[in-house]
């Protein structure tokens, strides 16, 4: 199941690069070339630069392969090791929890009750921002499997 989460990931996260890609090309294109920049092209290149940004970041949550100083764990028991993965885990499950779901939530629901659109698409902000909370699930759900594998190899070892 989590490869297969991370297959879509990885796919989802190259469509976006590839749009964002063809937006900026075809921006650059029509200012320079027909001398009339399209309006829509910076906008949609910003909307993708925040999906992909914020997917890549459930995508590396996933893969366990965030930014890490790994000094301390490199000197400890394996145990010990696990306890502060849970440790760790657990901080990025809080502040996921707190900054993803609720104020990503309540962003995207405030962005729908208002009705804000966008300037240049037309399109809903709320669609934009709903990249928040559903990536914040998808990390809380990573952080949660990763946390009993650490609790399951704690029992292994004792």
């Amino acid at each position: 199941m989590i490869d297969k989460l991370n297959r879509v990931l990885e796919w989802l996260i190259i469509c976006f690069l590839t749009v964002m890609l063809f937006s900026v090309l075809w921006g650059v294109c029509s200012r320079y070339i027909l001398a009339d920049q399209s309006s829509w092209t910076d906008e949609l290149a910003r909307f993708m630069l925040i999906w992909v940004s914020v997917l890549g970041a459930v995508y590396v949550s996933g893969k366990n392969a965030h930014i890490a100083i790994d000094l301390l764990p490199e000197s400890i028991s394996l145990k010990n090791k696990m306890r502060l993965d849970i440790f760790v885990s657990s901080v990025i499950f809080l502040f996921v929890g707190c900054i993803f779901i609720i104020g990503g939530g309540r962003y995207t629901y405030v962005s729908f009750k208002l009705q804000q659109t966008s300037a240049a698409l037309g399109i809903p902000v709320g669609f934009i921002y709903l990249i928040l909370p559903m990536a914040g699930s998808l990390i809380l759900w990573y952080k949660t499997l990763q946390i009993k594998e650490c609790m399951q190899m704690i029992k292994q070892n004792n």
